[in-house]
Order: C-alpha cells, then sequence, then structure tokens
C-alpha cells in the first residue's frame, strides 16, 4: 500500500510539468528504496526541525516528484529550509541521471571507465607517461620504471581514489620484486609517470594531486559550456578524494578563484588546511584560461559523451587532465555550507541550454 501511494502520486503528476524526472526512473529509486535509511532521515530531520514525520515524509514525496530529489538529496541539501523556488535551483539525483540518459551514450562508458583507454584517447591532454602492466612485456613495464622510479600505480577500472598506490622503486630490494607485486593474482595496474604541481598549488598540500573538478556540456549544436568548477584538496593522502578522506571547495568558474571554505565529508570546515596552514579561500589558480581551453577541447573527443566531469591538475608545464567522469557528481556542488543564498546550480544548465 505503501509502495501504490508513491507510484500513483507520481502517476498522477508526472505530466503537470515539462521538467519533471524520468518516471521510470523515480518507480526504481522506490522499488530499490532504503527504507530503513530514509526513515532513520526523517527521524533525525524531525529532532533538527520538530517537524512531524508524516510532514517530512509527505514533503520528500513532493520533492521527488516535482525536483527527482531522493530523501538523501533532501537531507544533503537541507531542502526542509528551502522555498519551492529555492528547490528548484537544484540539479537532484533524478535531474543528473536525466541529463547523463540525455547526452551520454552508454556504450562509450568505457572511454572514462578504463583508465588505459582513457589516457590513450586523451593522451594529448593528460601529457604523461603511462603504461597498462598487463597487457605489456615485462620488459617494457621495466624500462618504465628505469625512466620513473616513483610512479602512480593505478587499477585500471576504479573509482574514488580506491587502490592507487604511490610507488618508490627504492623502497624495494629490486624492479623484479617491483614486478612480482604489480602482477599478483587479481591485480590489474595502470601505472603513470607522476605530476609535478605548480608550486602555489602544492604549497596548500603536497602529498596529493590536487585537482579542480571542471564540469562541461556541450549542447545540441555541438558548443562547450563549462558548468561549474569544484577544488578537490587531499588530506592525509595520496588522493584528493571527498569520499577517501579529501576536501572540497567551490570555484568561481570563470575567474578561477576559490569562492569559501573547504569542506570534508564530517562537515568540518577549513578556511587553512589543517596540515600546512595554507590559505584556501581566495586562492587564485595559475593558468586558468588555459584550463578552460582545455576541458572545451577535450568535451569535443567523445561527441556520444556530451556531460563530463574533468579532473584537472596544474602542474608545473600547465593545466593537465588526470580524468574524465561519465557520471558527473551532483552534490558536492550545492552543500549548504557553500550556498549561502540556498541557491543550487541547475539554473547554469538551464542557461547553457537556452544559449
Amino acid at each position: 500500500m505503501f509502495f501504490g501511494n508513491i507510484c500513483a502520486s507520481w502517476y498522477n503528476k508526472r505530466e503537470k510539468s515539462d521538467d519533471m524526472p524520468n518516471f521510470k526512473y523515480l518507480v526504481s529509486r522506490v522499488m530499490k528504496m532504503d527504507y530503513k535509511t530514509m526513515f532513520s532521515k526523517i527521524n533525525s530531520i524531525h529532532h533538527k526541525t520538530h517537524k512531524g514525520r508524516i510532514a517530512i515524509f509527505n514533503d520528500m514525496r513532493k520533492c521527488a516528484v516535482k525536483y527527482g530529489a531522493g530523501y538523501m538529496d533532501y537531507d544533503l541539501f537541507e531542502m526542509y529550509n528551502l522555498t519551492d523556488e529555492e528547490r528548484d535551483t537544484y540539479i537532484t539525483r533524478g535531474r543528473n541521471n536525466d541529463l547523463i540518459k540525455k547526452y551520454n551514450h552508454p556504450e562509450y562508458n568505457h572511454l572514462f571507465r578504463n583508465k588505459v583507454e582513457f589516457n590513450t584517447l586523451f593522451k594529448d591532454y593528460i601529457k604523461r607517461d603511462f603504461i597498462d602492466v598487463n597487457h605489456c612485456s615485462k620488459e617494457d613495464v621495466l624500462e618504465f620504471m628505469k625512466k620513473h622510479s616513483t610512479f602512480m600505480a593505478k587499477p585500471v577500472v576504479g573509482t574514488c581514489g580506491k587502490g592507487i598506490e604511490k610507488i618508490n622503486t627504492k623502497d624495494y630490494s629490486s624492479l623484479d620484486e617491483v614486478y612480482s607485486y604489480l602482477t599478483k593474482e587479481g591485480m590489474n595496474y595502470e601505472l603513470e609517470e607522476v605530476i609535478i604541481q605548480n608550486h602555489d598549488v602544492a604549497r596548500i598540500y603536497p602529498d596529493s594531486i590536487n585537482t579542480v573538478r571542471i564540469v562541461t556540456i556541450v549542447d545540441d549544436e555541438g558548443k562547450s559550456h563549462v558548468i561549474c568548477a569544484y577544488f578537490r584538496i587531499g588530506n592525509g593522502k595520496y588522493v584528493d578524494n571527498f569520499n577517501s578522506g579529501g576536501m572540497v571547495a567551490p570555484v568561481n568558474e570563470e575567474t578561477g578563484v576559490v569562492l569559501d571554505k573547504a569542506i570534508d565529508k564530517k562537515k568540518n570546515l577549513y578556511e587553512r588546511h589543517p596540515a600546512t596552514n595554507a590559505l584556501i579561500k581566495g586562492f587564485q589558480f595559475p593558468q586558468w584560461e588555459e584550463a578552460l581551453k582545455l576541458v572545451k577541447e577535450a568535451s569535443q573527443v567523445v561527441p556520444e559523451m556530451r556531460y563530463i566531469g574533468w579532473d584537472v591538475c596544474f602542474s608545473n608545464q600547465g593545466p593537465v587532465l588526470v580524468e574524465g567522469n561519465e557520471y558527473p557528481g551532483h552534490d558536492i556542488y550545492q552543500l549548504p555550507e557553500h550556498t549561502h543564498d540556498h541557491l543550487g546550480i541547475w539554473p547554469k544548465f538551464t542557461k547553457a541550454f537556452k544559449k
């Protein structure tokens, strides 16, 4: 009965707005929903706001219908504190999935998920050496290690920085020992030359490559638009991923200036980096125009993939691509701690569509 009431409500309202999220997607989300977690969120919001649980649930359902916001979006973006006009400015999971479905052809996802394929296709934009351990001869891999005594070892297919290692061959008795480690059963590594960061960026946190996620979308006329940008900063690890202990801060996509404090997944805010005391808010990225040119050019390489989140590193030789994400996230760009005006980034998409 509970499931039926939700679906009936969505079905009855689905034709009232041209901007309404895909009905099949909404139904699939209901089918897969973790109701225990949802009710936990409702209880948490109830204790914070003192609103009734039924009222919160009905408001969640309304946001799902009108804006494609599931209970996670509702809680993360604190939609219970927003007006309907403010809610409509957020790119939700439903809206994000609709964009991916419209602009990205799934048959080409592998070009972005497989690091070897990505680096091969975008070699003019990554500007560094790499090698596929399992599909190259041992001699070639050893030659790579002789040339690069320190390198990054990345799982060929992986996300969120999981499994990435920084390897120094001097920590092993021989290159043969390193090779044995990299070719253990079940391992599938791609090796990359270490990027030397721009010294100003490295001063903020030198132990990881600190990238900027720049989101682009290519409109129906083939023009590339930069939608938003976010600074991703390492904190205690070799990677800058938000889900692996890193932090994020919004960047003005036109000027390359960091707009606000950084935040980590535990919602700690940092005006300065805790490890280096370097100022984060107000930082100006060098060669920002070159970075925008880089992602706009890269967005034209695979015409079938028109909505991508690019991770750009500012190296000592200029901006370079680290990777491209065929499923750009929607959450970190609109965190309440950074949206002081209660406005999300959805208008930036709609503005690009109208150009």
